[in-house]
């Protein structure tokens, strides 16, 4: 069974907007901010600037998902901790 898609209103450059996506990729972005000390609109304002094509919520779920990624391979092999190090969404797919 899916996650239910739910919309959240964020500020990004002091303007309000409606960002759709399922529970667990919210739960992940909060727990990005809170482990980079930033606010969930600071971090997906950070997303929006370093996006380069799609829209948000996609560019949030591949954010989420690079995080995990790079935490997972610290765990394995780098002694990384916390989610992840990079600073801006991962380039689009082409």
């Amino acid at each position: 069974m899916g996650s239910p898609v739910l919309k959240r209103s964020v500020v990004i450059g002091g303007h309000k907007t409606s960002v759709s996506l399922e529970d667990e990729f919210w739960s992940g972005l909060k727990e990005i901010a809170s482990g980079r000390n930033m606010t969930l609109s600071d971090l997906v304002a950070t997303v929006e600037r370093g996006r380069e094509t799609g829209n948000l919520s996609s560019s949030l779920r591949l954010f989420v998902l690079e995080s995990y990624r790079q935490r997972a391979a610290g765990r394995a092999g780098e002694g990384q901790n916390g989610a992840g190090a990079i600073t801006a969404a991962p380039p689009a797919p082409r």
